[in-house]
C-alpha cells in the first residue's frame, strides 16, 4: 500500500482487519516494499556505488548479493555529509528533513538518523493500530480520559541547520500529532501546550496537575517508558502539595512561566476545596503502596514500555498499583523504524510479543542462536557476510536473530542492534520477543552504556587514584532503580599502598565519580544534566578481597575456574548482596556533569 502524501487512519474493525490482511501476505507485501525502496531510492550514490550498471534495480536477489550488511560506522559518512549540507540523494530519493537522535552511541554524540517527510504518516499509521487493539479487551474507553504523560526533549541542529531531535518529539511537534483529528478514544487529560513545553519540570508539574483535576475521568494512566512514569510519581511525592494548594485556590503557581502552560493551565483551574481535600488525604498518607489506584479509581490499566531495560521498573510500577492495574506494552519502535504492534497487549510483562508489521520497512534477520541458546556469532563492529542473513518468512520458532532493516530514508541492510527470539506467529508475521540490546550493560531511562565505554570511562577516572598511590584492583557495576530517579553504581575494590583504603580522600572519589560521568556519552550526560531523569553516579569502595569472593560465588553457582571473567553488570541478587555488605564508602558525583547542548548555539558537529 503506497502512504505517499497520505495520513493513514484506521479505527476499530477497519484497524483489525488491515493488521490481518497485512500479516496474511507478509511475504507480498516484504517484497512490494523492498522493490518501492529500491525504485525510490534508484539514483543514490550509495546504491549506485554497489549495485552494477546495467541491472534491474528492482532484482531482489541482486540487492542482497550485492548491498553489504552495515552498522552506523558504515553509513554515518554519507550522514555526516548530509547534516553539513549535500544533497539527500546521497542515501535516498527523498529530501530529509530532519535528524533523528537515538540513544546508544558510544562517539560522545548521539546517533543520527535520516528521516524524510513521509515516515510520519507510518509512525502515525502504528499509533492508530494501538487503541483499536486493547479495544478488544477493555471496551468503553471513549467514556472517559487517558492521562498519558508525553515529554519533549531538547532539539538540536545540524551544521546546515536542519533539525535533530528524538523521533518522539519529531511527532509531537508534527501536524500529526497537534492537527489530529479529535476524538473520544484519544482524549488526553494534558493539554498539547504542556506536552510541548520545553521544561521538563513545567511540563510534569501542569500533566500532573491537569491529571488530578480530571481524575474522576481518567480511565488510563501510561507515558512513553516505564522509567518516565515512575518519575512523575517521584515528582508528585515532593510536589502534591502544591499541586493541592492550585486545585483549591483556582490559581497556578508562580513557578510556572511558560507561556503555553499558563494559558491552557489558566482555563482548566477553578477553585475546587473538595477535590484539592480528596487529594490531600490521599497523599498525606505515609504508604504509597496502591496509591495510583486511589488517586485515578476509574484507571483500568498502565501503558508503558516495560520490555529490555524498562523490566527493573515492574516491580514499583506493580507497587504503586498493589497489582491491580495491567502494564500495557503496545508497540516496538525506534529511531531508525517503527517495527510492529503487540496484539495481546495484557499478556504478562515477561510474555510480551511483537508482530511485525510488514509494510514499514524491509526487515532481514542475523542469525545468533537456536534451540533456545543464544550465541553471540557476530560482533557489533565485525562485518557479516551478506548471504548469512534470512528474510522475515524464513526465521524460525525459537531461534534468536539480530533485526537488520532497510528504509526509505536511506538505511541498507542495517544492523539495528537488537536482539529477538521468534516466539510465534500472527497468519505469515513472525512474532518476536525482545531479548536485550548488544553489549548493553547499564541503562536507567534512554541512556544505553555497554561495556567498551564503560570500561573506557574507568580507565580515564582511575588515573585520578594514581598521584595518591592507590590503585583500581577491580570493578563492575549495577543500574540502581530503588529510588528515583535511578543511578549507576559503580563497585571499586581500590588498593592503597602504605595506608588504609578508608583514608583515601573523599575529594578524590567524587573526582572520579564525574569523571566517570564526563566520559560516558552525550544521552547519558543529557538524562543527567538536563532530563534529570537519572541520578548521580555513586562509587562505592568495598573491602580487599571483595571480588575473590564474588569469583567463588559464581564458581559455587557453576561457573568454570578457567573461564570466570568479572562480570562488568551485576545482574544476580546474591552477587549483589555480597558486594553491598563489603562495602567500605560510598561517594557520588559532586555536580551535572557537562553537557553539549548547552554550548555552541545548539549546533551538531
Amino acid at each position: 500500500m503506497s502512504m505517499d502524501g497520505k495520513k493513514l487512519e484506521y479505527k476499530g474493525e477497519e484497524a483489525l482487519r488491515e493488521i490481518e490482511r497485512l500479516t496474511m501476505k507478509a511475504d507480498e507485501v516484504q517484497e512490494s516494499i523492498l522493490k518501492q525502496i529500491l525504485i525510490q531510492n534508484r539514483e543514490t550514490e550509495y546504491l549506485n556505488k554497489y549495485m552494477r550498471e546495467g541491472i534491474d534495480i528492482t532484482d531482489i536477489a541482486e540487492f542482497k548479493r550485492c548491498v553489504p550488511v552495515a552498522t552506523y560506522e558504515g553509513i554515518f559518512p554519507y550522514i555526516q555529509k548530509i547534516a553539513n549540507g549535500e544533497d539527500s540523494s546521497l542515501i535516498t530519493g527523498h529530501p530529509i528533513t530532519e535528524m533523528l537522535c537515538s540513544s546508544g552511541t558510544s562517539a560522545g554524540v548521539p546517533k543520527m538518523m535520516p528521516s524524510i517527510a513521509e515516515d510520519l504518516d507510518r509512525r502515525t499509521f502504528v499509533y492508530n493500530l494501538i487503541l483499536p487493539i486493547i479495544n478488544q479487551y477493555v471496551p468503553g474507553l471513549d467514556e472517559g480520559k487517558a492521562m498519558y504523560l508525553y515529554f519533549v526533549k531538547a532539539e538540536m541542529s545540524t551544521p546546515c541547520g536542519m533539525p535533530a531531535r528524538t523521533v518522539l518529539t519529531s511527532y509531537y511537534k508534527s501536524k500529526h500529532f497537534k492537527c489530529r483529528t479529535r476524538d473520544p478514544w484519544n482524549d488526553f487529560t494534558s493539554p498539547d501546550q504542556t506536552i510541548l513545553c520545553n521544561d521538563s519540570n513545567q511540563s510534569m508539574y501542569c500533566q500532573l496537575l491537569a491529571g488530578l483535576i480530571h481524575r474522576h475521568q481518567v480511565l488510563r494512566l501510561g507515558a512513553v517508558f516505564a522509567s518516565a512514569f515512575l518519575r512523575a510519581i517521584s515528582f508528585l511525592e515532593r510536589n502534591w502539595k502544591l499541586l493541592c494548594e492550585d486545585i483549591r485556590s483556582g490559581k497556578l503557581n508562580s513557578s510556572i512561566t511558560d507561556p503555553g502552560c499558563c494559558s491552557c493551565m489558566s482555563i482548566m483551574l477553578c477553585p475546587d476545596p473538595t477535590l484539592a481535600d480528596e487529594i490531600s488525604e490521599i497523599c498525606s498518607k505515609t504508604c504509597w503502596k496502591g496509591i495510583l489506584c486511589e488517586l485515578w479509581p476509574r484507571a483500568k490499566f498502565i501503558e508503558a514500555v516495560v520490555t529490555g531495560s524498562m523490566a527493573q521498573y515492574v516491580p514499583a510500577l506493580k507497587y504503586y498499583s498493589e497489582g491491580k492495574l495491567p502494564l500495557v506494552c503496545t508497540m516496538y519502535a525506534s529511531s531508525e523504524c517503527y517495527f510492529g504492534v503487540n496484539l495481546k497487549p495484557f499478556c504478562d510483562p515477561a510474555d510480551v510479543a511483537f508482530t511485525l508489521l510488514p509494510n514499514m520497512g524491509y526487515f532481514e534477520f542475523l542469525p545468533l542462536g537456536h534451540n533456545g541458546k543464544l550465541l553471540m556469532d557476530f560482533d557489533e563492529e565485525e562485518q557479516v557476510p551478506n548471504d548469512k542473513l534470512v528474510d522475515l518468512m524464513h526465521v524460525k520458532l525459537g531461534c534468536f536473530y539480530e533485526l537488520v532493516i532497510t528504509t526509505f530514508a536511506g538505511l541498507y541492510r542495517y544492523r539495528i542492534g537488537d536482539v529477538l527470539q521468534v516466539v510465534g506467529f500472527h497468519n505469515k508475521a513472525p512474532q518476536f520477543r525482545f531479548i536485550c540490546r548488544r553489549n548493553v550493560v547499564l541503562s536507567i531511562d534512554n541512556d544505553k552504556t555497554n561495556e567498551d565505554d564503560l570500561h573506557k570511562s574507568i580507565t580515564m577516572a582511575k588515573k585520578l587514584l594514581e598521584p595518591h598511590d592507590a590503585l583500581l584492583v577491580e570493578y563492575t557495576s549495577y543500574s540502581d532503580t530503588s529510588s528515583m530517579p535511578g543511578h549507576y553504581v559503580l563497585y571499586w575494590e581500590i588498593l592503597h599502598e602504605g595506608s588504609k583504603m578508608s583514608q583515601l580522600d573523599a575529594n578524590v572519589l567524587e573526582e572520579c565519580c564525574i569523571a566517570v560521568e564526563e566520559q560516558l556519552d552525550y544521552v547519558y550526560r543529557r538524562c543527567r544534566s538536563h532530563d534529570k531523569s537519572v541520578g548521580p553516579l555513586e562509587i562505592r569502595v568495598v573491602e580487599a578481597g571483595t571480588f575473590e569472593a564474588l569469583m567463588d560465588l559464581f564458581i559455587s553457582q557453576g561457573a568454570s575456574i578457567n573461564q570466570y571473567k568479572t562480570p562488568r553488570c551485576i545482574k544476580s541478587k546474591k552477587a549483589l548482596k555480597l558486594l553491598n555488605s563489603k562495602v567500605a564508602a560510598s561517594f557520588f558525583s559532586p555536580r551535572d556533569p557537562k553537557w553539549g547542548p548547552n554550548n555552541n548555539n545548539n549546533k551538531m558537529a
